[in-house]
C-alpha cells in the first residue's frame, strides 16, 4: 500500500470522526426539538387508530379527523390542569390558614403514638428535621430565582405544547411523512425493505401505546374507586398522579405505592394511629396491592402479548438492562425501543438462529 493512499486513508477516517462529533453535538443542542419529535410521534401513534375510525367510518374529511384527534388530546391536557390547578390553590390557601402550634401538636402526637406501638425509642420529627442539613444551610436568596425558573418554565412549556401540536398535526395528517424522512436514509434500493420495517414498527408501537394508554386509564379508575371508599383527600388527583407513575416498570408502582401510603396519613393526620390511620393504611395498601395484581396478570399481559408480542421474561429482562444503563429514562422507552430493533433484526439478520427465535412472533 503507498503512502499517499494510507495519508488518504487516514485524513477520511479523521473526517468521518470529526463529522460524528459534530453531529453529536448538533444533535445534544437540539435536543429539546427531538423531544418535541418524539412525544409528537408518540401521540400520532396513540392518535393513529382515532383518525382511521373518524375517517372511514364516519366518512369525516383527513384534516378534520386530525383536528378532532388533536383537540381531543389538547382537552385532556386542559382537563388535568383544571383538575389540579384548584387543587393546588386550595391546598395553598390551607396552608395559609393552618395554626402552626397545632400542626407541630399533631405531628409530635403522631411521632409519640408510631414510637409507642412500634416499641421504638423516641425520636422527636421537628428537632431531627431542624438539626437538618438542609434547614440550617437554606439560602432566603434562591426564593427570587426560584420564581423566575418558575416563570420560565412556564414559558418553556407553552412553547413545548404549541410545538408537540404543530408536528402531531402534520404526522397525523400525512402518515407518510415520518416514512419518507427516514427513507432519505435508506440506500438506493433498499427503499421497499425500509418501507416495510417502518410499517411494522408503526402498526407494534401504535398498538403498545394505545394498550399502554388503556393500562393507565384502568388504573386510574380503580384507584378512584379505592381511595373514595376509603374517603381519602382528593382522590382524583392522587388517582392520576399513582396511575402515571406506573408509565415506569417496576420502580413506578413501588414509588406510587409509598406516595398513596402518605397521602392516606395526611388525610387523617390529628387522628389516632393505632385506630384510625394504621387501618386505613393498611387496607389502602391491601386494595393498592390488588390493582396491582390486575394490572400485572391482566393488563400488561394483554399489552406484551397483543402488542410487543414477547415474553415477559424477556421483557423484564431487557427493562433490567436499559434501568441499569440509562437510569428511569431507560427502563420507560426499554420496550418500544427494543421492539423497533427486533422488527429491523428480522429483516436484516433473519438468518442468524437467535434471531430467528426472538423474532418468530413477529
Amino acid at each position: 500500500m503507498k503512502a499517499h493512499d494510507i495519508a488518504n486513508g487516514i485524513l477520511r477516517a479523521t473526517g468521518i470522526m470529526i463529522g460524528v462529533v459534530l453531529l453529536l453535538l448538533f444533535l445534544y443542542e437540539i435536543q429539546s426539538v427531538l423531544v418535541y419529535i418524539a412525544v409528537a410521534a408518540v401521540i400520532a401513534l396513540i392518535g393513529r387508530p382515532a383518525v382511521i375510525f373518524l375517517r372511514q367510518r364516519l366518512r369525516l374529511p383527513n384534516q378534520i379527523a386530525v383536528v378532532i384527534v388533536l383537540l381531543l388530546f389538547l382537552s385532556v391536557f386542559v382537563g388535568l390542569i383544571f383538575l389540579f390547578v384548584p387543587i393546588i390553590i386550595e391546598q395553598s390557601r390551607n396552608l395559609g390558614q393552618i395554626d402552626i402550634e397545632a400542626f407541630k401538636s399533631d405531628i409530635n402526637d403522631l411521632n409519640d403514638q408510631i414510637n409507642n406501638y412500634l416499641g421504638v425509642e423516641e425520636i422527636n420529627v421537628l428537632q431531627a428535621f431542624r438539626r437538618s442539613e438542609f434547614v440550617r444551610n437554606f439560602d432566603l436568596s434562591l426564593i427570587p430565582k426560584f420564581l423566575n425558573n418558575v416563570f420560565g418554565i412556564l414559558g418553556a412549556a407553552l412553547i413545548a405544547i404549541f410545538s408537540v401540536l404543530f408536528i402531531s398535526f402534520f404526522f397525523l395528517k400525512d402518515s407518510k411523512l415520518m416514512l419518507h424522512s427516514i427513507l432519505v436514509f435508506a440506500n438506493h434500493g433498499e427503499e421497499d425493505k425500509f418501507q416495510r420495517v417502518f410499517n411494522k414498527i408503526k402498526i407494534l408501537l401504535s398498538r403498545y401505546f394505545v394498550g399502554l394508554t388503556l393500562q393507565i386509564l384502568v388504573l386510574f379508575i380503580l384507584y378512584i374507586i379505592l381511595l373514595s371508599i376509603f374517603e381519602i383527600n382528593n382522590p382524583i388527583a392522587i388517582a392520576f398522579i399513582c396511575a402515571i407513575l406506573n408509565l415506569v416498570p417496576y420502580l413506578g408502582p413501588l414509588a406510587a405505592g409509598i406516595l398513596m401510603a402518605l397521602f392516606v396519613i395526611s388525610s387523617f393526620l390529628g387522628a389516632d394511629f393505632s385506630t384510625v390511620i394504621l387501618p386505613r393504611v393498611v387496607y389502602v395498601m391491601l386494595g393498592y396491592s390488588i390493582c396491582q395484581l390486575i394490572d400485572n396478570f391482566i393488563s400488561q399481559p394483554m399489552i406484551f402479548g397483543a402488542s410487543v408480542r414477547s415474553h415477559p421474561l424477556e421483557i423484564f429482562l431487557i427493562i433490567l438492562i436499559a434501568g441499569l444503563l440509562f437510569g428511569v429514562v431507560g427502563m420507560v422507552v426499554a420496550v418500544p425501543f427494543y421492539t423497533a430493533l427486533k422488527v429491523i433484526a428480522k429483516e436484516s439478520l433473519s438468518e442468524y438462529k437467535i434471531v430467528k427465535r426472538l423474532t418468530r412472533n413477529l
